[in-house]
Protein backbone atom coordinates (compact mmCIF):
# COMPACT_ATOMS: atom_id res chain seq x y z
CA UNK A 1 0.00 0.00 0.00
CA UNK A 2 1.40 3.63 -0.91
CA UNK A 3 1.28 6.29 1.56
CA UNK A 4 1.98 9.40 1.10
CA UNK A 5 4.31 11.70 3.59
CA UNK A 6 2.97 14.48 5.37
CA UNK A 7 5.11 17.90 4.65
CA UNK A 8 6.73 19.98 7.73
CA UNK A 9 4.81 23.24 6.52
CA UNK A 10 0.88 21.80 8.02
CA UNK A 11 0.06 23.10 11.19
CA UNK A 12 1.67 22.01 14.42
CA UNK A 13 0.07 19.27 16.52
CA UNK A 14 -2.36 17.43 13.62
CA UNK A 15 -6.10 17.00 14.23
CA UNK A 16 -6.67 13.97 15.89
CA UNK A 17 -9.30 12.55 13.14
CA UNK A 18 -7.61 9.34 12.16
CA UNK A 19 -9.66 7.03 14.47
CA UNK A 20 -7.97 4.67 17.08
CA UNK A 21 -4.47 5.28 15.47
CA UNK A 22 -1.23 4.21 16.86
CA UNK A 23 1.48 6.89 16.73
CA UNK A 24 4.58 4.90 16.37
CA UNK A 25 8.70 6.36 16.05
CA UNK A 26 12.21 5.13 17.29
CA UNK A 27 15.40 5.76 19.05
CA UNK A 28 18.73 4.88 17.99
CA UNK A 29 19.46 5.27 14.26
CA UNK A 30 23.03 7.49 14.54
CA UNK A 31 24.75 5.47 17.64
CA UNK A 32 27.70 2.67 16.65
CA UNK A 33 26.45 0.48 19.52
CA UNK A 34 23.13 -1.13 21.41
CA UNK A 35 19.96 -2.03 19.53
CA UNK A 36 17.50 -0.14 17.44
CA UNK A 37 14.26 0.80 20.07
CA UNK A 38 11.02 1.36 18.40
CA UNK A 39 7.71 2.32 19.88
CA UNK A 40 3.42 2.64 19.19
CA UNK A 41 1.21 4.46 21.04
CA UNK A 42 -2.40 4.56 21.67
CA UNK A 43 -3.88 7.56 23.25
CA UNK A 44 -6.46 7.43 25.38
CA UNK A 45 -8.92 10.24 23.99
CA UNK A 46 -10.47 11.03 27.59
CA UNK A 47 -6.73 11.45 29.03
CA UNK A 48 -4.75 14.13 27.12
CA UNK A 49 -1.17 14.10 28.27
CA UNK A 50 0.77 17.74 28.33
CA UNK A 51 3.96 18.70 27.26
CA UNK A 52 4.17 15.97 24.44
CA UNK A 53 6.99 16.52 22.27
CA UNK A 54 9.51 15.86 20.62
CA UNK A 55 11.76 13.48 22.68
CA UNK A 56 14.82 15.14 21.91
CA UNK A 57 13.31 18.80 22.57
CA UNK A 58 12.99 17.54 26.42
CA UNK A 59 15.11 17.02 29.04
CA UNK A 60 16.24 13.42 30.67
CA UNK A 61 14.51 14.15 33.44
CA UNK A 62 10.97 15.73 31.62
CA UNK A 63 11.37 12.53 29.24
CA UNK A 64 11.71 10.47 32.33
CA UNK A 65 8.33 12.09 34.13
CA UNK A 66 6.40 11.64 30.98
CA UNK A 67 7.49 8.05 30.20
CA UNK A 68 5.46 6.94 33.30
CA UNK A 69 2.78 8.96 32.34
CA UNK A 70 2.08 7.84 29.03
CA UNK A 71 2.57 4.01 30.74
CA UNK A 72 -0.09 4.50 32.79
CA UNK A 73 -2.92 6.71 31.01
CA UNK A 74 -2.32 5.51 27.30
CA UNK A 75 -5.13 3.41 26.44
CA UNK A 76 -2.29 0.86 24.54
CA UNK A 77 1.60 0.69 24.37
CA UNK A 78 4.02 -1.43 23.06
CA UNK A 79 7.76 -1.34 22.73
CA UNK A 80 10.13 -3.18 20.61
CA UNK A 81 13.69 -3.27 19.04
CA UNK A 82 15.78 -4.89 16.34
CA UNK A 83 19.38 -6.01 17.74
CA UNK A 84 22.56 -5.20 17.02
CA UNK A 85 22.95 -8.34 15.04
CA UNK A 86 19.80 -7.86 12.85
CA UNK A 87 21.07 -4.06 11.99
CA UNK A 88 24.44 -5.39 10.92
CA UNK A 89 22.21 -8.25 8.76
CA UNK A 90 19.76 -5.75 6.94
CA UNK A 91 21.14 -2.26 7.84
CA UNK A 92 19.64 0.46 10.38
CA UNK A 93 17.12 1.51 8.07
CA UNK A 94 15.56 -1.61 7.79
CA UNK A 95 16.50 -2.85 11.26
CA UNK A 96 14.30 0.18 12.08
CA UNK A 97 11.52 -0.22 10.29
CA UNK A 98 10.94 -3.99 12.07
CA UNK A 99 11.15 -2.39 15.41
CA UNK A 100 8.57 -0.34 14.24
CA UNK A 101 6.60 -3.40 12.55
CA UNK A 102 7.26 -5.35 16.09
CA UNK A 103 5.89 -2.54 18.35
CA UNK A 104 2.81 -2.38 15.91
CA UNK A 105 1.96 -6.24 16.12
CA UNK A 106 2.73 -6.28 19.84
CA UNK A 107 -0.23 -3.84 19.58
CA UNK A 108 -2.54 -5.92 17.30
CA UNK A 109 -1.20 -9.49 19.64
CA UNK A 110 -2.80 -7.51 22.50
CA UNK A 111 -6.10 -7.29 20.86
CA UNK A 112 -5.85 -3.79 20.13
CA UNK A 113 -8.17 -2.73 17.05
CA UNK A 114 -6.29 -0.37 14.98
CA UNK A 115 -7.88 2.00 12.09
CA UNK A 116 -4.10 3.03 11.00
CA UNK A 117 -0.82 4.15 12.19
CA UNK A 118 0.89 7.28 11.87
CA UNK A 119 4.91 6.53 11.66
CA UNK A 120 7.49 9.66 11.80
CA UNK A 121 9.47 10.08 9.01
CA UNK A 122 9.12 9.90 5.33
CA UNK A 123 8.18 5.82 5.06
CA UNK A 124 6.34 3.21 6.61
CA UNK A 125 6.82 -0.45 7.65
CA UNK A 126 6.02 -3.15 5.44
CA UNK A 127 3.40 -5.44 6.52
CA UNK A 128 4.62 -8.86 5.18
CA UNK A 129 2.30 -11.21 6.53
CA UNK A 130 -1.01 -10.14 5.65
CA UNK A 131 -1.91 -7.82 8.28
CA UNK A 132 -2.40 -5.08 6.24
CA UNK A 133 -2.48 -1.18 7.99
CA UNK A 134 -3.22 2.18 7.09
CA UNK A 135 0.08 3.93 7.65
CA UNK A 136 0.88 7.92 7.06
CA UNK A 137 4.35 8.66 7.02
CA UNK A 138 4.93 12.15 8.40
CA UNK A 139 7.93 14.03 8.47
CA UNK A 140 8.64 15.82 11.46
CA UNK A 141 5.58 13.96 13.17
CA UNK A 142 7.63 13.32 16.85
CA UNK A 143 7.22 17.11 17.00
CA UNK A 144 3.59 17.15 15.41
CA UNK A 145 1.42 14.61 16.10
CA UNK A 146 0.87 13.52 20.10
CA UNK A 147 0.50 9.89 19.47
CA UNK A 148 4.15 9.93 18.05
CA UNK A 149 5.05 12.51 20.18
CA UNK A 150 4.41 9.43 23.02
CA UNK A 151 6.26 6.84 21.10
CA UNK A 152 9.52 8.87 20.53
CA UNK A 153 9.50 9.31 24.35
CA UNK A 154 8.63 5.49 25.40
CA UNK A 155 11.61 5.04 22.60
CA UNK A 156 14.20 7.56 23.73
CA UNK A 157 13.65 6.34 27.61
CA UNK A 158 13.74 2.64 26.64
CA UNK A 159 17.00 2.83 24.72
CA UNK A 160 18.78 5.48 27.28
CA UNK A 161 18.36 3.08 29.79
CA UNK A 162 19.36 0.23 28.31
CA UNK A 163 22.81 1.95 27.35
CA UNK A 164 23.28 2.83 31.20
CA UNK A 165 22.95 -1.22 31.25
CA UNK A 166 25.49 -1.55 28.92
CA UNK A 167 27.68 1.43 30.24
CA UNK A 168 28.21 -1.29 33.53
CA UNK A 169 29.05 -4.47 31.58
CA UNK A 170 31.26 -1.96 29.49
CA UNK A 171 32.45 0.72 31.33
CA UNK A 172 35.68 1.22 29.27
CA UNK A 173 33.09 3.40 26.08
CA UNK A 174 31.57 5.47 28.41
CA UNK A 175 28.09 4.64 26.97
CA UNK A 176 26.63 6.48 30.27
CA UNK A 177 27.35 9.77 28.59
CA UNK A 178 27.39 9.46 24.81
CA UNK A 179 24.98 6.95 24.88
CA UNK A 180 26.98 4.96 21.64
CA UNK A 181 26.45 8.01 19.27
CA UNK A 182 29.99 8.88 17.66
CA UNK A 183 31.19 11.64 19.86
CA UNK A 184 34.72 12.45 20.21
CA UNK A 185 35.40 10.71 23.07
CA UNK A 186 33.50 7.34 21.93
CA UNK A 187 35.56 7.30 18.99
CA UNK A 188 38.61 7.76 20.96
CA UNK A 189 37.35 4.69 23.45
CA UNK A 190 36.77 3.07 20.31
CA UNK A 191 40.09 3.49 18.95
CA UNK A 192 42.00 2.33 22.57
CA UNK A 193 39.92 -0.39 23.45
CA UNK A 194 38.40 -2.03 19.78
CA UNK A 195 34.78 -2.54 19.23
CA UNK A 196 32.18 -4.51 21.97
CA UNK A 197 30.25 -6.99 21.10
CA UNK A 198 27.78 -4.55 21.29
CA UNK A 199 28.73 -2.41 18.82
CA UNK A 200 27.52 -2.24 15.52
CA UNK A 201 29.83 -3.82 12.78
CA UNK A 202 28.44 -2.30 9.81
CA UNK A 203 28.86 1.25 10.78
CA UNK A 204 31.82 2.77 9.47
CA UNK A 205 33.43 3.74 12.59
CA UNK A 206 33.40 0.50 13.90
CA UNK A 207 34.42 -0.94 10.81
CA UNK A 208 37.75 1.33 10.10
CA UNK A 209 38.92 -0.45 13.73
CA UNK A 210 38.31 -3.73 12.62
CA UNK A 211 40.56 -3.83 10.38
CA UNK A 212 43.75 -5.43 11.12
Amino acid sequence: MKSRALQPDLPLFLPDTAGRYAGVDEAGRGPLAGSVVAAAVVLHPDRPIAGLNDSKKLSAAVRARLFDQIVAEAEAYAIAEATVEEIDALNILQASLLAMRRAVWQLLDQGVALTGVRVDGNRCPHWPDGRVLPCTPIVGGDARDAAIAAASILAKVTRDRQLLALDAMHPQYGFAQHKGYPTAEHLARLAEFGPSPVHRQSFAPVRRVCRP
